[in-house]
């Protein structure tokens, strides 16, 4: 076991790390922080109606469900500081920390801490939102975050702490990450048999049908169909090929970092997907070494980079060395076990008739901290809006106005990722089903009846004032991007049509209770 030793302190003891990565580190590090800040300045404006006491998906009565079910075992499985109160105030603490220790960590002001907080922060809404936490960038900025505590330096003003540098297996567990997000997304595409994939009309469509275009988006969509069919072949190239320059020498991964960069760029600029894209672009800088990154720094700090000390005192290693010998063997064991995580779940895809154990995989997946991702395996073919509308006679309906999502047609798209709307977000997931499946619809009609302040704070206003309307109902539209010429002419950027609606009719009735006036219509396929 003589080999085992100085394999272990090669690949895990910041002693001995990547000397090559203090200034990527650095750059990674206060994007993350940045990432980190956006989602929980999203929250402070959402998280009330999301699953506060009086939001859409209260989380009191989750985390009852999950005691009554799990017992003992419920901390495991639904890892969230919730447990301790889920009361309105408890969620604004928990927010306005991630807050306070993101702006710290941007700072870098005790990283490994305030990073900590970050993540705890985050895991604790992401285990508690249920249906507005399931997105693979939820997974991506947990799993970066963790696998950062590792990568961070040590004390509460590390600077540019080139005596500690970032262990090899942190640096490339991120790396992996980044490669992973490309090219699961690419075997996916393959995987799932979509055939817009196949004959390169899967573009042909997508800056309208995305989630949240924006208005490049719009323009983009105009261009001819040579242009869309050679982004698919791109993608796939990309995606599939591409990122395996991660795994080859210095001067390659930085062709590589120079393909993807603008590419990610571009993406950002024609589709708000939250913090995704900023996730995948702060990733990439850890393909560059030193050696190129240097170049683009001012004078001052690269001096302040190379002055800083390399080898502490001769008796403090002595005095540190069991603890830092314990540290190094348990950032070991949890980077390994994430390591044979991610390929436990990547095996399938590759090799369809092989399996690993996924005993490890079970065990970690509440945490979100190593995932399986892959973007965009099925294209939309349309797309679809719901739109809430109230009413006092049951005649003439009123809109509720979005801040975020497509609904006045003369209303240009916009740009405001990494910010997410949660809400916003989940009713285009919700437009491609029924209600049935999706019962935030019938419940923010719910709240919208009982003029819920929490609720009515993820729209632009409300159209009724101090008093609730009377009828509520949930209506499906399907949009499409005006032509060039109609836009000229109309000052358009969306045309619209009725599809039918989406969601019952309520009222609420003397007695307390909702009650169904008109169900739902049969809608035509849309999906």
């Amino acid at each position: 076991m003589d080999w085992l030793k100085p394999l272990l302190r090669r690949w895990f003891d910041p002693e001995d790390g990547a000397r090559n990565s203090i200034v990527a580190r650095w750059i990674f590090l206060r994007a993350l922080a940045v990432i980190y800040f956006s989602a929980f300045y999203s929250l402070l404006f959402q998280i009330k109606g999301l699953i506060g006491p009086h939001g859409i998906l209260p989380e009191g009565q989750r985390l009852a469900a999950v005691a009554h079910y799990y017992g003992a075992t419920r901390f495991w499985h639904l890892p969230t500081l919730f447990w301790m109160s889920s009361s309105t105030g408890m969620m604004m603490a928990v927010t306005w920390a991630g807050v306070v220790a993101s702006l710290l960590a941007l700072c870098n002001v005790w990283p490994r801490v305030s990073l900590f907080i970050c993540f705890a922060c985050f895991l604790s809404f992401v285990s508690a939102a249920g249906d507005f936490s399931n997105y693979q960038s939820d997974g991506m900025l947990l799993e970066a975050g963790f696998i950062a505590l590792f990568f961070a330096p040590r004390g509460i003003w590390p600077g540019w702490a080139a005596d500690h540098t970032p262990s090899r297996a942190s640096l490339f567990l991120l790396q992996w990450e980044w490669f992973r997000i490309y090219f699961e997304s690419g075997l996916v595409k393959l995987l799932s048999g979509d055939v817009q994939w196949r004959n390169f009309t899967a573009m042909d469509e997508y800056y309208q049908n995305s989630p949240l275009p924006t208005w490049i988006g719009w323009y983009v969509e105009h261009l001819p169909h040579w242009f869309h069919a050679g982004s698919v072949a791109v993608t796939l190239v990309m995606e599939l090929a591409i990122v395996w320059m991660l795994f080859f020498p210095r001067r390659v991964r930085l062709i590589c970092f120079c393909i993807v960069t603008p590419w990610e760029i571009g993406v950002i600029l024609t589709g708000n997907y939250a913090f995704l894209n900023y996730i995948v672009l702060a990733l990439g800088f850890l393909l560059l070494d030193d050696v190129y990154l240097q170049r683009w720094l001012p004078f001052a700090l690269q001096r302040k980079q190379h002055s800083e000390p390399t080898d502490e005192s001769p008796a403090e290693p002595a005095v540190r060395r069991p603890l830092h010998v314990a540290s190094v063997s348990v950032a070991a064991v949890i980077l390994i076990w994430i390591g044979y995580v991610t390929i436990a779940e990547l095996t399938p895809m590759v090799l369809p008739g092989a399996r690993l154990p996924i005993g490890p995989a079970v065990v970690l997946e509440p945490f979100r901290i190593a995932n399986q991702y892959g973007l965009f395996a099925v294209m939309t073919r349309g797309r679809y809006e719901i739109e809430f509308q109230g009413s006092n006679d049951g005649q003439n309906w009123q809109p509720y106005i979005f801040s975020y999502k497509p609904q006045l047609l003369n209303e240009r798209p916009g740009i405001y990722a990494p910010y997410q709307p949660r809400f916003d977000w989940n009713l285009w997931f919700a437009s491609l089903g029924d209600w049935q499946q999706n019962d935030i619809v019938p419940l923010a009609e719910e709240h919208l009846l009982l003029n819920d302040a929490d609720v009515l704070a993820m729209f632009r206003g409300n159209p009724f004032g101090a008093s609730p309307p009377r009828y509520v109902r949930a209506m499906l539209w399907q949009y499409w991007f005006t032509s060039m010429d109609e836009k000229r002419s109309t000052g358009n950027w969306w045309r619209r049509s009725l599809l039918g609606q989406y969601a019952p009719t309520l009222v609420h009735s003397s007695d307390g209770k909702f009650e169904i006036v008109r169900p739902a219509d049969d809608l035509p396929p849309h999906d």
